[in-house]
């Protein structure tokens, strides 16, 4: 893939996700990284903050969580209030049906939390330009997908039962994250992670963490 153009001036960003600490992180990186290639307008915190944010600052790429509350980041992109915004997914979650669907509803990119400052910066700018930004792993689901080789919608079925949250705790502990772990990546309490787990096995008739793994396994949320 060639190299994007390089934008004239700083690129002009909103940050929107729901965990204040977190926005706050991406900024002073983003601040340190590239203190003369970004200008963070706003942060936002819902999706209807998001939307206020974008319609009065408009910015050249909105920084996005995947999941939101008030109806997650496609919600965002649907209400579209800046046409020549572009969304690139900022997200804990590299599942196939959320890299998929985010793509599908408008995003020119998506890549996870686990990216660097400087990553962060040359994503950002690539996507300015109009140039599309996956990590090769999140680009495959996208080829998959295309390919029809991945059923979206039959994993989506299963996950509708889960709230946004209890998707994003049953992952990690999928994945083999302990409680604690969880807790800090999510920045929530071992308590609320212990009653997210809780719901998740409930819901999904469930008992216990290997069947959970295998559960996800299967349906390539790994």
């Amino acid at each position: 893939m060639t190299d994007a153009p390089t934008p004239v001036g700083p690129v002009t960003i909103v940050i929107v996700d729901d965990h204040g600490m977190f926005r706050r992180g991406v900024r002073a990186e983003l601040e340190s990284a590239g203190a003369s290639e970004i200008d963070v307008r706003a942060e936002a915190a819902d999706v209807d903050e998001a939307v206020a944010a974008i319609a009065e600052h408009h910015p050249d790429v909105v920084l996005l969580d995947v999941h939101l509350p008030g109806g997650g980041g496609v919600e965002v992109m649907r209400r579209h209030p800046w046409p020549d915004s572009r969304y690139l997914a900022l997200s804990v979650s590299d599942a196939a049906e959320d890299v998929i669907g985010t793509i599908r509803g408008g995003a020119r990119g998506y890549v996870t939390k686990t990216i660097t400052g400087p990553e962060l910066v040359q994503a950002i700018q690539r996507v300015a330009t109009g140039d599309a930004v996956f990590s090769p792993r999140l680009a495959g689901f996208v080829l998959d997908a295309f390919a029809g080789t991945i059923e979206v919608s039959a994993v989506d079925e299963d996950l509708d039962r889960l709230t946004e949250r209890e998707r994003e705790v049953m992952r990690l502990i999928a994945r083999g994250y302990a409680y604690k772990e969880v807790a800090k990546e999510l920045f929530i309490s071992i308590k609320t992670v212990e009653t997210h787990m809780s719901n998740v096995l409930r819901k999904l008739q469930l008992s216990s963490r290997h069947e959970l793994t295998r559960w996800a396994s299967d349906r390539r949320l790994l």
